[in-house]
């Protein structure tokens, strides 16, 4: 490597390193944020009125996944103790592919959207019986109960009309009793990092804390001062963390500009396109791939996050497996050791920092439940950065450890997935239990 080429390595890793007293302030930040007055700071702190199962719930219910144009329904039995089974599942598009319909668009309304939906449901149940569903829907609401919630604002590519301002469930449960299934009442309405608590709670009594980073981020934990409740932090949206001038420009060419700005450091979505404009400012100056810019660097979103872990995870002597990648997927060859060198070395540093990120943000909210950390904590996690990104999770454990030393062993970030759909079944039986 040239003197110019370590010399800008050094650069980046050093803008997107995290020493052990960052990563204390950053805590101390989000810790401060918790304590305030919601809507102050960049944490929304959203109360879902969802308490914490015992383990002991049992019955059969209706979990309905809505996270996006594709919706899982399956029928859940909970067996008490943590034991949970399938006994069957259906997944359907709102979007056909083939354009006969399309149930996201401006012009269709809410009272057809969930027609359709309740029309699934009817076809769904047939041969079988619950009496109550959860429903996971993944989309900005302003939660009123346990079981109500109004949408705010349709994300992702939903325009579907007469939906926005009102409450979720009753338009559920209409179209259910239109469909001759009153009987199939919607008891609780959460998100996906809930349902990600509520799955490891189910299983151990010490879960208090649940987590996504996948393709976004967030997380949610469980407050013990009355009114005592699940709190969905919208942790994305934290931006009391210094940002690179790779994170500036990602942030610019966004969206949405200023938002999710912990999200855009530390999610799936965003972290190939973070390596790729690193790798576009150094072939600019001449230091990769002699100068020349390929369409991998060039062109926006081809870096993917499965991409970035094929990086990380190469640990040939020549980094065969990146030579191959280059080749194959990007065509671009022959390239040399050093390029191929100076991709793992990004890759690396930009993963890394986002677990650092991650891993001080569970200290922070640690930091406000249990101050002592005289308590077990068990984290849920789900996500493919957790599942399947090379030494992300034990980078995350790294962070607990250089802060809490002997006591980060009562501290257990366990891989809880399915939230989405065990966590609606779990949703729905806590509030059944509640009424009874």
């Amino acid at each position: 490597m040239t003197k110019l080429l370590i010399q800008k390595l050094e650069q980046i890793e050093n803008a997107f390193y995290l020493s052990s007293v960052q990563v204390r302030e950053l805590a101390k930040k989000l810790q401060t944020e918790m304590t305030g007055l919601p809507g102050q700071g960049s944490l929304q702190m959203l109360p879902t009125f969802m308490q914490l199962p015992a383990g002991s719930e049992t019955g059969t219910f209706l979990a309905v996944d809505f996270g996006g144009t594709n919706v899982r329904l399956q029928l859940v039995e909970l067996l008490g103790r943590g034991q949970y089974a399938i006994k069957k599942q259906h997944s359907f598009r709102l979007k056909d592919p083939s354009g006969r319909y399309d149930f996201t668009a401006r012009e269709t309304t809410g009272e057809a959207l969930f027609d359709f939906l309740a029309g699934q449901i009817a076809s769904f149940m047939e041969g079988t019986f619950a009496t109550s569903l959860g429903l996971t829907f993944s989309f900005p609401c302003r939660q009123l109960a346990a079981n109500k919630a109004v949408l705010l604002h349709w994300t992702k590519e939903f325009q579907t009309s007469a939906v926005v301002g009102r409450e979720i469930m009753g338009l559920l449960a209409g179209a259910l009793a239109d469909r001759g299934l009153a009987h199939l009442q919607p008891a609780a309405l959460i998100n996906d990092t809930t349902g990600t608590l509520l799955t490891a709670a189910y299983s151990n009594p010490h879960a208090d804390i649940g987590s996504i980073c996948g393709t976004g981020h967030n997380t949610c934990y469980f407050k013990t001062k009355e009114p005592a409740m699940i709190i969905n932090m919208e942790a994305g949206n934290f931006k009391q963390f210094a940002l690179t001038a790779y994170d500036r420009l990602l942030d610019s060419n966004s969206r949405r500009p200023g938002t999710q700005l912990l999200e855009k450091a530390v999610a799936g979505r965003y972290l190939g396109e973070i390596c790729r404009l690193i790798l576009l400012d150094m072939v600019e100056q001449g230091l990769l791939f002699r100068g020349s810019i390929p369409a991998l660097v060039r062109q926006q979103q081809t870096i993917d996050t499965s991409e970035l872990a094929l990086l990380a995870a190469d640990n040939s002597p020549s980094l065969l497996h990146i030579d191959r990648w280059l080749a194959a997927r990007q065509n671009i060859h022959p390239t040399t050791l050093t390029d191929r060198q100076v991709l793992k070395k990004i890759a690396l540093t930009v993963i890394s920092r986002s677990a650092r990120l991650v891993g001080a943000t569970y200290i922070g909210i640690l930091q406000q439940i249990d101050p002592g950390l005289q308590r077990r904590h068990v984290i849920g996690l789900d996500g493919s950065l957790f599942e399947k990104m090379p030494g992300y999770l034990s980078k995350v454990r790294a962070v607990l450890r250089e802060v809490f030393n002997d006591k980060a062993q009562s501290i257990l970030p366990v891989l809880t997935g399915n939230g989405s759909g065990i966590g609606a079944a779990i949703a729905a039986a806590v509030c059944a239990d509640r009424q009874t």
